[in-house]
């Protein structure tokens, strides 16, 4: 596996190279990333992962110093995954250039985690911009966990007109449910229950939805059983639409999204 750390570099090792499968990271790997990156050799193109903590999407500096750091491990995992290209740039190799075209945030960035965290999609949309600029990718891997990042980031591809189309990916669960995540590696095995639980009545209430009516979801109910369960922070419970988030949802056609803190662990799911 060929690492770089600068993106002149980059550029002329991928030069010439129409074909390239994109999967971008903020390191700490786990096996929903396993899946991306196995989604993107399945196209049997030539497969390049980044591994870059973008500080302009955390609300904090005691936020971005805490997110978990494992790039040795990542480099493992990468290796016996067989990645060919890993790009791990410096912030200033990431923001030293102006981009040739701005971004566009759309209004969704407002709901969700958008209420919650300032201009964190204003810098999620800007290093995907760059990592865009710089690596020219047919495909980009995206989970479907991130909804709301996916939403955006699928929106300004269409909006700027850019020639990289986004394979989204299903989540990827851990066994007994909750969601794979970086920050998952922070949770202890009783924080780890909580989520569990979290997972198992969403998913629940989902199923009863399904059967009644939309109108049926009692959010404060349902935020007081979490907190019941050990939840310590609950930012949000919604129900979007899943094909349109700007539209009314269906029965047919939602999922229940929510932020929300376990201990001091921030975690977001849809199910």
């Amino acid at each position: 596996m060929k690492i770089f750390k600068n993106k002149d570099q980059l550029s002329q090792e991928i030069i010439g190279l129409k074909n390239l499968s994109f999967v971008p990271t903020m390191g700490s790997l786990h096996k929903g990333h396993e899946y991306l990156i196995k989604k993107a050799q399945n196209k049997k193109n030539k497969v390049i992962v980044s591994i870059f903590i973008n500080p302009k999407q955390f609300n904090s500096v005691k936020d971005f110093n805490s997110y978990p750091k494992n790039f040795i491990n990542d480099i493992k995992i990468l290796k016996k995954l067989k990645v060919p290209l890993l790009y791990m740039p410096s912030f200033k190799d990431v923001y030293s250039f102006k981009t040739k075209k701005a971004v566009f945030v759309d209004k969704f960035s407002k709901r969700l985690c958008g209420k919650f965290r300032g201009k964190h999609f204003n810098g999620v949309l800007n290093v995907v911009n760059r990592f865009l600029e710089i690596i020219k990718p047919k495909y980009i891997y995206l989970g479907e966990k991130d909804f709301q990042q996916l939403y955006l980031i699928k929106k300004h591809i269409q909006k700027r007109r850019i020639n990289t189309k986004i394979i989204s990916c299903k989540t990827i669960r851990e066994k007994k449910g909750y969601a794979f995540s970086s920050r998952n590696k922070r949770l202890s095995t009783k924080d780890k229950l909580i989520a569990i639980k979290t997972y198992n009545f969403l998913k629940n209430e989902k199923i009863k939805l399904k059967k009644t009516n939309l109108a049926n979801f009692n959010f404060k109910k349902i935020k007081d059983n979490l907190l019941k369960f050990g939840v310590k922070k609950i930012d949000y419970i919604e129900i979007i639409n899943l094909r349109n988030p700007q539209k009314k949802p269906t029965k047919f056609n939602f999922n229940i999204f929510i932020g929300y803190y376990v201990s001091n662990i921030r975690l977001i799911d849809n199910i």
